[in-house]
């Protein structure tokens, strides 16, 4: 009888320290972010001929280079710290945006669905950079890997104020790809 409680507890311990090996998935915390994003416009002098030198069908108005440092709450909610550099070179404008942004994400699972918002202010670096606000609001998808990393791609609406007492404003849509380390 000493022989078989001995077994089971050896069984029993065994089966807690192989457990406790499993790694959880982890659901809050402090992540990184690093994005890039652009607008893209249709060539209105496109075409369909070999020979013309028109350019091509897309082109792209602006590029968005995103660093974020932010915290997890829990599966669904998570706030960020953003520091972007935006040029549009259709413009010829250059934006150094600071914004804290808040995302949900309405679907969990593998595959998350979420919303985002955005507000903060242009930081004026230089001559070259306006100074303002921006607004920004978001759709978009993440995948998340096994190790919790996650790839995120997606819509951002971007609303820029800026100028003499904010007067001239600058809209955008942009796709962006998101790389996030947690």
């Amino acid at each position: 009888m000493k022989h078989i409680h001995l077994l089971f507890c050896i069984t029993f311990s065994i089966s807690l320290v192989s457990f406790s090996q499993i790694e959880k998935e982890r659901t809050k915390g402090v992540f990184y972010k690093i994005s890039l994003a652009s607008t893209v416009t249709i060539n209105k002098e496109y075409t369909l001929a070999q020979d013309d030198d028109s350019g091509p069908l897309i082109n792209p108005s602006a590029v968005f280079i995103n660093n974020t440092i932010g915290y997890q709450f829990d599966r669904r909610t998570m706030v960020g710290l953003n520091f972007e550099y935006n040029y549009h070179s259709q413009q010829g404008l250059h934006f150094f945006p600071a914004y804290l942004n808040l995302q949900h994400n309405i679907i969990v699972d593998d595959t998350n669905v979420f919303a985002r918002v955005g507000y903060g202010t242009l930081l004026g670096m230089g001559k070259s950079f306006e100074k303002g606000n921006v607004y920004k609001i978001g759709v978009g998808v993440q995948e998340v890997f096994q190790n919790n990393n996650s790839i995120l791609f997606g819509l951002d609406f971007t609303r820029k104020r800026f100028g003499y007492r904010t007067l001239e404003g600058l809209s955008s849509i942009s796709l962006f790809l998101e790389f996030m380390l947690f």
